[in-house]
């Protein structure tokens, strides 16, 4: 029966359909039976049909047999295909303990993710897949058509020979405008002293294999799987995450190092491709090109602008931090299906982590646009600080009860109208206390006043006295990044005290105020915007 059915050649897709669905109803019986050669030889006409089969008929056929099949290599057959299919077998299949253990090294990780929800399975077989970790498990994710980049001219010796289909995609179009580019530049007998692109391909790894467009020792041996620190040569975050998830790569990020034609930043874009015969990830196929004048904020030279190199940093940050929250978000919203407690725990905690990080990562841009911006201007904004102070104490309630802190500002004068931006007079409010309650011991009071003092002084205040750890220390000391008071709270925030007063400083400077350290208390002061504070100060410098 086997034998006839790969003797012949299904001469359509409908004779196609059939010969997959005897081919693994046979498999499924009587796999046990056969000799090697012909199970080698079914499993191979498996993979020529599976581009030929429609999804839906290939996961009606997993559910059909799974419950019944005891077969292995077609149990790892299916668990290698798109995740409806794979999870279809995975769920039901009955193997031995042994076949189990056999089986895991050929799956991928959400293969093992289905598995991990199982209670059903031998106890060896759970401990192995304990042993492999969490980061050997994902969620199944829905299958998205990929479109192949064509290869152009020489291409490498592991390309498969087959034509591949070349669907209407970003990579192809970027293709086309490289390839006029070229042929008009032939044309025109001229050279520019820099490449405006060229084409790669890596390998499974990630490790670019062949280029076309630039010199090949500029470009083959780097990796696009990995993040490249420091300027070093090599890809960002955006790209390496992409990469783990077998997903499209849009406008990342590379650095070259070579002759001055080829060395320096480069945006690239990517797709995925596959064997067409068994479905096996094979690298990615792309092209690069120079990024265009918008695409490159921070590469002007240190000398004009100090805080570049921070913000290089914070945009190498955010890629990866916003990909982590996205996919967390997933599972615990359980959108691509059921997630076991514990995982969407995790995924919340993660949620939470992420955010309080990229509240850090705005801390650390707004102090690096602080650092650089032109200090005592006057602001044309004015804030109720008041106002923002409320909303600030509001939104460290669960702060303060967490911490067994209470907070206690009392207000002097009035109206408390400050001239400076209203977000940062927030930042610089929240930032102050979040930083004193951390430090503070538990069942203590944070005592303050907001001041405006009219005949006096032309700065609102807002003052904090000193919380009992930081009672005797230093001016250098409370602005030293490293700096941890004795009696600091186990959760206190990443940055240090002396980090943020140092931002609160600097974003007071920027309004034209300034935060002062002094014996007993901290002070913010902020140039004040009361219209008849400022129609008293004006009197009396006429005066």
């Amino acid at each position: 029966m086997i034998a006839t059915i790969l003797r012949q050649a299904p001469a359509d897709r409908r004779a196609s359909i059939a010969a997959w669905r005897q081919l693994t109803d046979i498999l499924a019986q009587r796999g046990n039976q056969l000799g090697d050669e012909d199970i080698r030889r079914s499993l191979h006409a498996l993979a020529v049909l599976r581009p030929q089969v429609p999804e839906n008929v290939r996961r009606d056929c997993a559910q059909a047999v799974a419950r019944h099949g005891r077969f292995a290599p077609l149990v790892a057959f299916y668990a290698n295909d798109v995740p409806a299919v794979s999870a279809m077998m995975l769920r039901h299949a009955r193997l031995p303990e042994s076949d189990w253990l056999a089986l895991l090294p050929a799956t991928g990780a959400m293969a093992r993710s289905v598995l991990a929800g199982r209670s059903d399975l031998p106890v060896g077989v759970r401990r192995a897949l304990a042993s492999l970790g969490a980061a050997s498990v994902a969620l199944p994710q829905p299958e998205v058509p990929v479109a192949e980049a064509p290869v152009l001219a020489a291409v490498p010796a592991e390309a498969p020979a087959a034509p591949i289909e070349t669907g209407h995609s970003q990579i192809s179009e970027l293709v086309r405008r490289i390839d006029k580019y070229q042929s008009t530049r032939a044309q025109g007998g001229t050279a520019r002293p820099s490449r405006a692109g060229f084409l790669f391909e890596t390998g499974a790894d990630g490790v670019v294999r062949w280029v076309e467009g630039i010199t090949r020792g500029a470009a083959i041996g780097l990796s696009i799987a990995e993040v490249a620190i420091g300027g070093e040569p090599g890809t960002d975050g955006a790209a390496a995450g992409a990469f783990r998830q077998r997903a499209e790569i849009i406008n990342a990020r590379m650095i070259l190092e070579g002759t001055p034609a080829e060395s320096g930043e480069w945006r690239f874009s990517a797709l995925p491709w596959f064997d067409p015969a068994t479905g096996q990830f094979r690298g990615y196929r792309g092209s690069a090109r120079r990024p265009q004048r918008n695409e490159t904020p921070y590469g002007g030279p240190a000398a004009q602008n100090a805080g570049d190199s921070i913000r290089q940093l914070i945009h190498e940050l955010r890629s990866p931090l916003n990909a982590i929250s996205g996919f967390a978000q997933i599972i615990s919203g359980q959108m691509f299906g059921p997630v076991s407690q514990s995982y969407r725990a995790m995924a919340e905690t993660i949620v939470a982590d992420a955010a309080a990080v990229q509240s850090i990562i705005d801390d650390l841009e707004t102090a690096a646009r602080a650092e650089t911006a032109p200090s005592g201007l006057v602001a044309s904004e004015t804030v109720d600080i008041d106002a923002a102070l409320r909303q600030v104490e509001e939104d460290l309630a669960p702060l303060l009860a967490d911490q067994r802190v209470d907070l206690s500002i009392s207000r002097v004068g009035g109206p408390f109208v400050a001239r400076a931006p209203d977000a940062n007079s927030r930042r610089m409010v929240g930032r102050l206390l979040t930083a004193l309650i951390d430090i503070s011991e538990a069942g203590t009071i944070l005592v303050g006043q907001l001041v405006t003092e009219a005949p006096l002084d032309d700065m609102l205040q807002l003052r904090i006295v000193r919380p009992v750890p930081i009672r005797f220390a230093t001016a250098a000391d409370l602005l030293d990044p490293g700096f941890s008071p004795e009696g600091e709270a186990p959760g206190a925030a990443i940055l240090s005290l002396g980090f943020s007063l140092r931002l609160v400083d600097s974003l007071a400077r920027a309004a034209g105020g300034r935060l002062e350290i002094g014996h007993n208390a901290l002070t913010l002061h902020l140039p004040c915007a009361t219209p008849g504070v400022e129609a008293e100060l004006s009197a009396q410098r006429s005066e």
